[in-house]
C-alpha cells in the first residue's frame, strides 16, 4: 500500500492532495474516502497510507485510507 503526506486538505470544499512518498506526481483525495475509512479530516503533513484508482479522466485519487 502506497504512503505519502498530505499536501492540504479543505473540508469546506471537500477535497485535497497528498504527496506520495516515492516521488509521483500528487494524488487527489476527497471527502468520501474518508468518510468510507471514518477519518472526519485530513491535516496538513499527516503522514497516510492509501490505494491508488485510476479516474475516468485518466488521474489518479485515493481509496482505502
Amino acid at each position: 500500500m502506497p504512503s505519502g503526506t498530505v499536501k492540504w486538505f479543505n473540508k469546506n470544499k471537500g477535497y485535497g492532495f497528498i504527496a506520495p512518498e516515492d516521488g509521483t506526481k500528487d494524488v487527489f483525495v476527497h471527502a468520501s474516502s474518508l468518510e468510507m475509512a471514518g477519518v472526519d479530516s485530513l491535516a496538513e503533513g499527516q503522514k497516510v497510507q492509501f490505494d491508488v484508482q485510476p479516474g475516468r479522466d485518466g488521474k489518479v485519487s485515493a481509496h482505502n485510507l
